[in-house]
């Protein structure tokens, strides 16, 4: 620094000008000369050193550097100019006013903290860009750590600004602040569990931009929209949007369908109640009947009849196995679960080899009508309480 102030008052002197005995005219074309420096410069590096890095940067294969210099990121290196400049130049239009001097100095110093401040921000931004393009990253939670990066530069940066205010050295608040850290801990608490829980959720890639979650707790059912450092957004299938604290889904549990996606098959899991006074051994000639169709083998002399259910229960996993949009290589199974007052429940299990919902319920209602349709061909019927109607029916046969 030193050197360069050498170097500059050489300069001046060869001009003419001896900055320890300067008028006042020849200060204000000092200061407008510095200004007008500080704008050539600038305006030099946007419209002819920036668009050279662009087109040099465009020429190569790699992605990474279209991102890190970017527009927003040069234009922010661009913002620093101007204060060096004043910082290494108002010395000579202002010698003799040590008071001013200082003044403008640390102004100088200040305007080049924030515009730094401003550069870490569009670095972090482009950091964040070319994560979203990278296959394995962007489908990380990466926003809240990038936000707390930026949070943490912002500290580092007041307490700077602060040091240059008072003529402190920044280590010296640093272990002021030390003594303060239980209320700086209570007044960014979110923000310092947020970040460990998006440590945690990315760590173990729990949670991703565009899962399916459910989280009842918090009454949330759709797709994660976004992961920040506070928050994060779900957006529920009637369209609503459910904030959730991130601690939360580490603290707490949550059930995320980003495994039925991946696996390519959506479980059915759906029971229907039959009417037990309905199930009883098959006659001979629904055995017979049966048999011709391939659901029983054929009967034998002396052959302990079947029952009905065991009949329908074959057919419905046969036709399950045989469905064209039943996945094949999942799980089929038809069970019965324990009796219950309104029946006994016929649970089918299986998976479909969509994951769209449409399609998905679109299967399932299809399976789940044909069942209740071919029911009476078994002797089978489905329990339901009795609705005005039977009542009806059956008070007209009690007056006849």
């Amino acid at each position: 620094m030193e050197h360069i102030d050498e170097e500059i008052a050489r300069v001046l002197m060869e001009m003419g000008i001896d900055k320890s005995n300067l008028d006042w005219t020849t200060r204000v074309i000092l200061i407008l000369a510095i200004l007008l420096v500080s704008y050539i410069v600038t305006k030099l590096f946007r419209h002819a050193l920036i668009p050279a890095v662009r087109k040099l940067t465009a020429k190569t294969k790699a992605k990474w550097d279209d991102y890190l210099f970017n527009d927003d990121m040069l234009h922010s290196f661009s913002r620093m100019i101007p204060p060096i400049i004043f910082y290494l130049l108002l010395p000579f239009a202002f010698d003799g006013y040590p008071y001013v001097l200082t003044i403008l100095l640390k102004a100088c110093l200040i305007y080049l903290v924030v515009t730094t401040l401003m550069l870490v921000n569009a670095f972090l931004k482009s950091l964040y860009e070319i994560s979203n393009e990278h296959e394995t990253l962007r489908y990380r939670p990466l926003k809240g750590i990038y936000q707390m990066v930026s949070i943490l530069a912002f500290c580092v940066g007041l307490i700077l600004i602060i040091s240059i205010l008072i003529d402190q050295n920044a280590a010296t608040i640093l272990a002021g602040l030390g003594a303060s850290a239980a209320v700086l801990m209570l007044i960014f608490k979110d923000s310092i569990l947020g970040l460990v829980a998006g440590v945690q959720l990315s760590a173990n890639d729990m949670l991703r931009p565009g899962d399916w979650v459910t989280m009842a707790k918090y009454g949330a059912d759709g797709f994660v929209k976004e992961v920040s450092l506070t928050t994060v957004k779900v957006q529920n299938f009637d369209k609503t949007i459910t904030t959730i604290p991130p601690y939360a889904l580490v603290s707490d549990s949550f059930q995320n369908w980003r495994g039925m996606w991946e696996t390519g098959g959506r479980r059915i899991k759906r029971s229907l109640n039959i009417d037990m006074t309905t199930i009883r051994f098959c006659t001979g000639d629904e055995m017979e009947a049966f048999a011709e169709k391939g659901w029983i083998g054929m009967p034998e002399e002396g052959a302990e009849p079947v029952v009905n259910l065991e009949v329908f229960r074959r057919y419905a996993l046969e036709y399950l196995h045989a469905h064209p949009r039943i996945h094949q290589d999942m799980m089929i199974m038809v069970r019965q679960m324990q009796p219950t007052p309104e029946g006994l429940p016929l649970e089918f299990y299986c998976f479909t080899q969509t994951t769209e919902w449409l399609a998905y319920e679109g299967i399932q209602n299809e399976v789940f009508n044909h069942f209740i349709a071919v029911l009476p061909r078994f002797g089978l019927r489905v329990y339901q309480h009795p609705s005005g109607n039977d009542l009806a029916g059956f008070m007209e046969v009690i007056r006849s």
